[in-house]
């Protein structure tokens, strides 16, 4: 009686096993259908995404306390990293590729594919999806992201290991997928130059190249009150509200673009020339950003410039783009692109915050009005 009862347990306990195994291995089979393949429905347990392409690109995001990491050296775009989050919770077999077309896509596919592989934290036994023991990191999906269909509105994709192919995409999103799985480092990385509060920065130096005069440093005096200085030591007296909006302006302040694609001769003759501004802003916790910009020429017909205006005729056709800038920036030594339209509020000269500087308002006659066509 003792070992029929024995028995019973022991068959009891091995089917108790099993469906713990085949529910804790939903992660790597299709026992939830095929689209479970490429789909991941617990994005919160992501810890790393890695990507890479047929033309030596890699790179690895991987989830940390002060947030996404690229290749664990530099700070995630947090806005793209959730894109792809949602994109892989989104994504849904659309239908298989024919086995007419099938040959050829994975052909295709073998010379021109991005990997991705997913990695995340998943139990090594999960009862009922209620109890979940032993925790541990896992590669849990490995597929391959080819190019787009023929409509634009789907991706090819391929699970490792398989011959077969699916057409994939994102339900209620018209438009391929693929572009967003990008194996390049810098496709990843976040653009943030400046992103302190107010109350956290200790002092703010604006050094303009060749004027002295309109260079000063603001430092902090109190809380919410500051003190700005010419680079000389004199005292400057301020308008308190642009001083105020000024040490307000620096919270996710960002470039445009990397300059990849300046050669790296080209990039030393541009910082070695004579820059424009140089701004420094240190916090209170000892941390200091500096941002040095420089000239960046353009073509005169590109902004419908008057050539006859400009005084040099041998450089008529060429000058300073009116909406960016390049800049160099001490934080990694990066070369980027900045948009006057951002950084010109923080690049005012010290004229700008004078408490005797009156800036003379355009008043608009009714008679220029009427001149204003209606719509």
């Amino acid at each position: 009686m003792k070992k029929n009862t024995l028995s019973i347990i022991i068959a009891a306990l091995l089917v108790i096993i099993a469906g713990v195994f085949i529910w804790n291995n939903r992660y790597f089979t299709t026992i939830r259908g095929e689209e479970a393949d490429f789909t991941v429905y617990d994005t919160a347990s992501i810890t790393k995404l890695f990507f890479a392409d047929k033309r030596d690109h890699r790179v690895l995001l991987e989830r940390t306390g002060d947030g996404w990491m690229v290749d664990n050296q530099y700070q995630a775009s947090q806005r793209l990293v959730n894109d792809m989050l949602t994109t892989l919770n989104r994504l849904r077999i659309r239908m298989p590729v024919s086995l007419k077309k099938s040959d050829n896509v994975i052909t295709r596919m073998a010379s021109n594919n991005i990997k991705v592989e997913v990695y995340q934290i998943v139990p090594r036994i999960n009862l009922f999806n209620r109890i979940k023991l032993f925790k541990h990191e896992a590669r849990t999906k490995v597929f391959y992201v080819g190019d787009d269909t023929q409509d634009n509105n789907g991706s090819f994709v391929l699970k490792e290991g398989a011959d077969k192919a699916y057409i994939v995409h994102i339900h209620g999103f018209r438009g391929f997928i693929s572009s967003r799985f990008s194996a390049n480092p810098i496709d990843w990385r976040d653009h943030i130059v400046f992103n302190s509060k107010m109350a956290d920065i200790q002092s703010v130096k604006l050094e303009i190249n060749n004027d002295p005069t309109n260079s000063f440093i603001i430092t902090e005096n109190g809380r919410y009150q500051f003190k700005m200085q010419s680079l000389d030591g004199k005292d400057i007296e301020y308008d308190t509200l642009r001083v105020l909006n000024l040490m307000s302006s620096f919270n996710e302040v960002r470039f445009e673009s990397f300059l990849t694609d300046v050669s790296g001769h080209r990039r030393d003759s541009i910082i070695s020339s004579p820059f424009q501004q140089r701004l420094t802003v240190v916090t209170k916790d000892g941390v200091s950003r500096t941002v040095t910009t420089f000239r960046l020429l353009a073509n005169a017909d590109l902004y419908d410039y008057d050539i006859e205006e400009l005084d040099n005729p041998e450089i008529s056709k060429i000058v300073t783009d009116p909406d960016h800038q390049y800049a160099l920036l001490s934080e990694n030594n990066e070369f980027v692109l900045i948009q006057k339209f951002v950084f010109g509020k923080i690049l005012k000269p010290a004229k700008y915050y004078r408490l005797d500087n009156h800036e003379p308002v355009k008043v608009i006659s009714y008679k220029e009005l009427e001149t204003v066509e209606s719509k």
